[in-house]
């Protein structure tokens, strides 16, 4: 009889913390999993897009779970009263006002036993890879983390709509913390063009550009990793934002490629904080 191998399961627990803003405090919900490792472990922080808590976040912390990171999954649309989607009622007005969620996981995180502070990363989906890329900036992380010196340690966001930053007041990207970037995206996105987070990059100043990467999936739509049925929304900020339809699509050749791409990344990232550390 063949033996079935069991895969070593991580301790999950459910959480709360409070977010990082003083005018608007929230408390912000998530999934804790921590794989069984000795010392102090890396986490990785997930933000999940505009329809909320999805395959997505799941999907890639399984993955980061068995490469022995830990995972924070965010819930921002409990505690907004928010039901997910484009629509009214479905989420916030702009993703800066999430950010002070992301910066509450890192405070939270860096506090809690077992983690290792220097060694917080944070990925995200659409909405989430928007908060991704916003708090690899040097002024969001100044105006919500104070004087105190904590910064995410590396950032993978998943198409970000590279198309509105540093057109959109707020979503200014070019200050950034210091920390390695990673931006995958899909050509068949219908926010962008096939080669719009490309012109991004090569648009930063030297010093950003050279912390900042690009890895675009050919026939891969907006949401490739997002495993539920295809769904096809109306979003304002689609099509360079003039609105219109976006096709969201799983690519299971695209979603693997990327789930190992991200757990690389954070493999490589951390390695190289625990370097400069030694």
């Amino acid at each position: 009889m063949p033996q079935i191998q069991l895969r070593p399961q991580p301790r999950v627990s459910y959480v709360t913390f409070p977010n990082a803003s003083q005018e608007h405090p929230l408390t912000i919900a998530a999934q804790m999993r921590v794989p069984t490792r000795a010392g102090n472990v890396p986490v990785v922080v997930v933000v999940h897009g505009t329809s909320g808590v999805d395959s997505r976040g799941g999907y890639h912390a399984q993955a980061l779970n068995d490469a022995g990171i830990a995972t924070l999954e965010l819930d921002m649309w409990s505690p907004r009263g928010l039901h997910g989607g484009a629509g009214p009622g479905g989420r916030p007005e702009s993703v800066p006002e999430t950010l002070p969620d992301a910066y509450g996981a890192l405070l939270y995180l860096a506090s809690r036993p077992g983690i290792d502070p220097q060694r917080i990363g944070i990925t995200g989906f659409s909405w989430g890879g928007v908060v991704s890329m916003l708090t690899a900036t040097r002024p969001y992380s100044e105006l919500y983390m104070g004087a105190n010196p904590l910064r995410f340690a590396a950032h993978a966001p998943f198409y970000p709509v590279c198309w509105g930053y540093n057109k959109i007041p707020g979503y200014e990207f070019a200050e950034l913390t210091g920390a390695p970037v990673f931006i995958q995206s899909g050509e068949c996105d219908a926010y962008d063009e096939p080669g719009t987070c490309t012109e991004l990059v090569k648009g930063l100043p030297e010093q950003a550009r050279r912390r900042v990467t690009v890895t675009m999936y050919p026939e891969a739509t907006h949401g490739f990793n997002r495993l539920e049925p295809a769904q096809t929304v109306s979003d304002p900020f689609a099509h360079l934002g003039r609105g219109g339809e976006v096709r969201l699509e799983a690519n299971l050749d695209a979603a693997a490629r990327s789930r190992q791409a991200t757990v690389d990344f954070f493999e490589c990232a951390f390695a190289a904080v625990g370097q400069a550390n030694d």
